[in-house]
């Protein structure tokens, strides 16, 4: 029997391809109004807590990181029960303090993406979700604690700089970047943490460290056979956190604000709503909607 009230929805992105633990395992493909998502999800469970794993990139990392539907993602989580979504992501560091091989827990984001679509709502129906504070609290400080658990070193919070891609920075990028108070630099985490918050899932970020990108040194550059390496080093200790932050979650699952964020969100009257963008959103905004 599944722990009340917990289906937790584990994104992985590069490095994390698989959750080996999952028991009762069974792929299954779920449809969604936005498109096809990365892949199909895997129904699991870990002990008595039902998980959802998505490969971020698909299995055998298929798709780059701006042609990944994050709206369709999301939506698919969304649809396979999920309460609360985990995603794990390999990043660059723009601190001497987080070394590659660092797990860190993001706790902000600046959007440096381009021709994403960033939201469920548009014409027809329209949401201002707050993202002031853009991750869950609360599943943050149990993903950084589950990284202590298994063994890494972590970070707790750290400003994640998302990028387009899929080439890597300029140097001058880089040195900007470390100006705007950036901690980490990734190409996949927005708009996926937006839409985590339209759909009302409560949403926890943890980075695993790759390289230094580029400011470091004059001569320093990224390349991917490098990156590659420590993701594949970072792997085992990723697996074993997802399982760590599992046994961690409280036997019931309490309420959180952003169960109910589009309560406060959504400026459209009744009257005015499209019916056909309504239809499209009965997963991520079915509770609001009252669509069962």
């Amino acid at each position: 029997m599944a722990a009340n009230g917990w289906t937790i929805g584990i994104i992985g992105g590069s490095g994390l391809y698989a959750l080996e633990a999952l028991e009762d395992a069974q792929w299954i493909a779920v449809d969604t109004p936005w498109g096809a998502p990365s892949d199909e999800i895997l129904f699991g469970r870990i002990g008595d807590v039902r998980v959802r794993f998505l490969p971020r990139h698909g299995r055998g990392h298929r798709v780059p990181p701006s042609e990944v539907n994050a709206r369709a993602n999301i939506d698919a989580l969304k649809r396979a029960g999920c309460t609360d979504v985990l995603a794990i992501s390999s990043v660059g560091s723009l601190r001497e303090a987080l070394a590659p091989g660092r797990f860190v827990v993001a706790d902000q984001f600046i959007d440096r993406t381009r021709n994403r679509p960033g939201s469920f709502f548009g014409t027809g129906l329209v949401a201002h979700v707050s993202l002031a504070d853009p991750v869950c609290p609360r599943l943050s400080a149990l993903a950084a604690d589950a990284v202590e658990g298994a063994g890494g070193e972590v970070t707790r919070g750290a400003t994640y700089l998302a990028m387009e891609g899929p080439q890597f920075s300029t140097r001058a990028e880089s040195l900007l970047f470390r100006k705007w108070g950036a901690d980490l630099i990734g190409m996949t985490a927005l708009p996926e943490a937006r839409l985590a918050r339209e759909a009302e899932l409560p949403y926890a970020l943890i980075g695993m460290v790759t390289d230094y990108d580029c400011w470091r040194k004059a001569n320093a550059s990224v390349e991917a056979s490098e990156v590659i390496a420590q993701m594949h080093a970072n792997g085992d200790l990723a697996r074993a956190t997802v399982e760590r932050f599992v046994a961690l979650l409280p036997s019931e699952r309490t309420a959180s604000p952003i169960d109910t964020g589009l309560d406060r969100a959504v400026i459209t009257s009744p009257e005015a709503r499209d019916p056909a963008l309504l239809a499209r959103l009965d997963a991520v905004a079915g509770r609001f909607l009252g669509i069962k």
